[in-house]
């Protein structure tokens, strides 16, 4: 070989990637787990679910899927050593590297942290002791638990699941443990959070104070209280600036919610559950009943100054010849009475001299449809359903017979149900990226629907694509709707962001030179489509079958609504999320993991 010559060797090529087999273990197909499920299957993975019911049939479900890894979105108990020991097990942990425990975020919360996270970390018989795969920290929020684990949490998540998993087709990433002298390393193991470090002193709290205790046990388990003689737990706070009075008396009522003095200002406190036996969270004048009543009824909101108030279920703004209408109801569900006064709010705004409306909904939720826990809590279930969904029907008429200004519906948040279908009842559909909607009713007891949808579906997606929407009880990514039709544009995944995104469209529908002809074939549309089929038909038929559903023979709506509300317990996975326990499923031929990823399978293994 000459002097001077060098000698190159190729580098082995790097491993192509590979549509991973991923099995979904968790408690429940919560939010967070429907998002990572849509995320995932967006790129080719092959998804299925197992619900986290006993040992058994989770190494029974991954005998049957053989899946490449195993993530865990949400679970309340320890992956069985015999799967964690044989497979790469990721668990997704709503706190901060190096934090341990269940209670992660309601700590955050009731501790006022800055600044949070979540850690994609790897199972071991230590829980939330394994080494990291991926990690992502966000500013906190002043909000509950469940709005944060709805936006910040989710996002994190996403962000960081979808990195391990590269990481985990990339063959080579070696986790690293969290080594407890970082300076970086904020996070420490801490206790399950107990009643008594919740407990609220009205006479010694600060709204501050009383908030960060009610929101970090919001969702679950509540805050443990005495109320009006009665024991219950406390939900859904606001603050109020214009009420006072001696700290822990009840001051007023307003929409559902009663407001309680603290020692500087005080706190509407919109849900209840009593706190001994089986009982639903409820509005909190519902469950005070006299004691609520007797209190003076403080103005609703949209009778008031929107500044100032900080509980206010329905507002409604203008600017740029629009009309904002804000509909934030608790958990998206939307009773027959919060039904009636939003379809009054929407007639006043119809008597604006604006060119558009625009239908906005709650930051955590636009719309989930029927009150489920009030209609349980009924003297008669069938008569609430048939009173609410009528309510619901009257509103999306309203909406489809606006017909001086255009319409649209912002989905900031997630839809479901009725709420979803109530969307698409507005000329326009925006929905911000990272959205989940759940077009569909059959898994609450094969519910009919109504809402319109035999009218509202078909006009965007075709005769053909009602039955993959009515048929498909998956959750629907924002981007997979509009790319069906359901939805127009997806706007960006950043709260406020997709708020100026969608105050762009409607600014600019509203001083457009071709308003008057987008209005007058709006109003040509409505009037070919009633010729054709009145809208009355579309409603009468839909009820007609909405009443075997709530009055019929069948009880499978009242059965489903009944587990629903009460959170009772899963005996098995449905199989439209169990791919692997359907008849005939078997795992398809070459589709073993690529031998680049099998050392990192036990890298971190502690036998």
């Amino acid at each position: 070989m000459p002097p001077g010559t060098s000698i190159v060797t190729a580098s082995p090529p790097a491993p192509e990637p590979f549509a991973v087999r991923i099995l979904f273990l968790t408690h429940s197909f919560n939010s967070l787990a429907q998002r990572l499920y849509t995320e995932l299957a967006a790129l080719g993975h092959e998804v299925s679910v197992e619900l986290d019911i006993n040992d058994a049939a989770t190494v029974s479900a991954v005998e049957l899927f053989r899946p490449h890894l195993v993530v865990a979105p949400f679970l309340k108990r320890a992956i069985p050593e015999a799967v964690w020991r044989r497979l790469v097990c990721l668990v997704v942990h709503p706190g901060i590297r190096g934090d341990r425990g269940p209670s992660a975020l309601d700590w955050a919360i009731l501790e006022g942290e800055a600044r949070w996270g979540v850690t994609v970390l790897q199972a071991e018989r230590e829980l939330d002791a394994g080494p990291v795969w991926a990690w992502r920290e966000f500013p906190m929020r002043a909000a509950t638990k469940g709005s944060l684990y709805r936006f910040e949490v989710t996002e994190a998540a996403a962000a960081a699941v979808l990195e391990a998993v590269e990481r985990f087709q990339a063959g080579d990433f070696r986790p690293q443990r969290v080594d407890p002298q970082d300076a970086a390393i904020r996070g420490r193991p801490r206790e399950p959070m107990k009643q008594s470090d919740r407990r609220i002193d009205w006479a010694r709290d600060d709204t501050a104070t009383v908030l960060r205790k009610i929101r970090s046990a919001d969702g679950f388990p509540g805050v443990v209280d005495q109320l009006a003689g009665l024991g219950v737990r406390l939900y859904d706070a606001h603050p109020d600036v214009s009420l006072g009075g001696e700290p822990g008396a009840l001051l007023a009522r307003r929409d559902g919610a009663v407001c309680r003095a603290t020692t500087d200002g005080a706190v509407w406190i919109g849900r209840l559950r009593l706190a001994q036996g089986r009982s639903l969270k409820l509005p909190a004048t519902t469950v005070l009943g006299a004691a609520a009543a007797a209190l003076p009824e403080s103005a609703s909101c949209d009778e008031l100054p929107v500044d100032g108030l900080t509980f206010n279920e329905i507002r409604y703004e203008e600017r740029d010849r629009v009309g904002y209408l804000h509909f934030d109801f608790h958990n998206g569900a939307m009773g027959t009475d919060q039904c009636r006064r939003l379809l009054a709010a929407l007639r006043q705004a119809r008597a604006r001299p604006t060119r558009v409306i625009v239908l906005l909904g709650g930051r955590d939720f636009w719309s989930n449809g029927l009150h489920l826990n009030l209609i349980e809590a009924a003297a008669s279930p069938a008569d609430a359903s048939w009173e609410n969904i009528n309510a619901m029907d009257d509103l999306a008429e309203a909406v489809v017979g606006t017909s001086e200004q255009l319409t649209i519906s912002a989905l900031g948040g997630n839809a479901g149900a009725g709420g979803a279908f109530l969307a698409l009842a507005a000329d326009f559909v925006y929905a911000r990226d990272g959205v989940i909607l759940n077009p569909h009713y059959k898994n609450m007891g094969n519910l009919y629907g109504s809402e319109l949808w035999t009218y509202l579906l078909p006009r965007r997606v075709g005769p053909t694509g009602v039955a993959a929407v009515m048929a498909h009880r998956l959750p629907l990514a924002a981007r997979e709707a509009l790319a069906m039709g359901v939805v127009d544009e997806v706007g960006p995944g950043d709260p406020a962001a997709f708020r100026d995104f969608v105050a762009s469209r409607a600014a600019g529908l509203a001083a457009g030179t071709d308003f008057d002809a987008r209005l007058a074939a709006k109003r040509l549309r409505r009037e070919a489509d009633e010729a054709v089929k009145p809208l009355a038909a579309h409603r009468a038929e839909e009820l007609e079958r909405m009443k075997l559903n709530f009055y019929g023979f069948d009880p499978s709506y009242h059965v489903a609504r009944y587990r629903f509300v009460h959170r009772t317990p899963h005996a098995w996975t449905p199989l439209y999320l169990a791919t692997h326990r359907r008849l005939g499923w078997q795992v398809p031929q070459g589709r073993e993991v690529p031998s680049p990823a099998c050392p990192q399978r036990s890298s971190a293994r502690r036998d």
